[in-house]
């Protein structure tokens, strides 16, 4: 089940939340989509969901329109959105009955039993909604996300809000799920996003900055720059070092070792073994080394 956003734009008044997104999510793939507050992610989301309408461009899931008014896509999509709303006066099993009923499904009981086992709610099916801790009731959520057996699920943020336990619970159910699945993900953690996703995508004032790997995102690919970890037998000369085309900044850690930056436009590493040949230097240290993926997104949506 394919995801394809094509030139999708949207527009708040003057202000412009999407600005000709395009990318394509696989069948399988589970992907982290990232960005600062205000970026454009739920407004996306929603209309990936055929909640929201789009200003421009299309949305298709499986070659299929997504639209408002296209009703009948939404049985192939589940929609946990961010917040979480649940009606709190009812029942767990209750409520996954209702929203089973929603969907007109033939099978309605055991398919709600099916999701009460899944997601780890067969201790809590008689308690009101509101009587859950937040970890239970993300667990709802996920429930009724899931309960017409979708093909696609959207989740916005399924995991604020949880304690470190409740937060690895909820981690291990998404990577379950995902098995057979296409699911975007849209969380603020960064360890969530390596812990689970295979994909990145990072939105920045409603157009994309980065798409690609965890390991692509972490090694500059995106940020446009490099770091160096180089160590010499002996203190070289640092101002000729400054000169190497490409560098943007090198700092001591001491009178032998330093980290270099470069400014993305070529490998420092092919560079500093040159410069070490020529002045006769010995290398006892030269690496590249992986940036974080909250430094990356730093750099990206500053």
């Amino acid at each position: 089940m394919t995801i394809k956003i094509e030139q999708v734009s949207k527009l708040y008044g003057n202000q412009k939340a999407l600005d000709q997104v395009s990318f394509e999510i696989g069948t399988g793939e589970l992907v982290g989509f990232l960005g600062p507050n205000g970026a454009g992610k739920s407004t996306l989301m929603k209309i990936i969901t055929g909640y929201l309408s789009s200003d421009g461009g299309m949305v298709t899931i499986n070659g299929q329109i997504v639209e408002t008014k296209n009703v009948a896509i939404r049985s192939q999509i589940g929609y946990l959105p961010e917040n979480n709303p649940l009606y709190t006066d009812l029942y767990v099993r209750e409520y996954l009955e209702m929203v089973a009923g929603f969907y007109q499904l033939q099978n309605k009981k055991e398919q709600v039993l099916k999701m009460i086992e899944l997601t780890g709610l067969k201790t809590e099916q008689h308690k009101k909604i509101g009587a859950l801790s937040k970890g239970y009731r993300q667990r709802v959520g996920l429930a009724q996300a899931l309960i017409h057996d979708p093909a696609v699920l959207i989740l916005d943020e399924p995991t604020t809000g949880l304690d470190p336990n409740q937060l690895e619970e909820i981690r291990q159910l998404i990577r379950t799920i995902s098995a057979n699945k296409t699911v975007m993900l849209s969380t603020h953690i960064m360890q969530e996003v390596e812990a689970i996703c295979s994909r990145v995508i990072i939105i920045n004032k409603g157009s994309i900055v980065a798409d690609g790997s965890i390991d692509q995102l972490k090694g500059g690919q995106f940020a446009q720059k490099q770091t160096v970890f180089v160590e010499f037998d002996q203190s070289p000369n640092l101002e000729a070092i400054r000169k190497i085309q490409g560098l943007r900044k090198i700092e001591a850690i001491n009178s032998t070792t330093f980290i270099a930056e470069s400014d993305g436009s070529n490998d420092l590493r092919p560079s500093l073994f040159h410069f070490a040949v020529q002045n006769q230097l010995i290398l006892l240290s030269l690496k590249e080394q992986q940036q974080s993926l909250e430094n990356v997104f730093q750099d990206l949506t500053k």
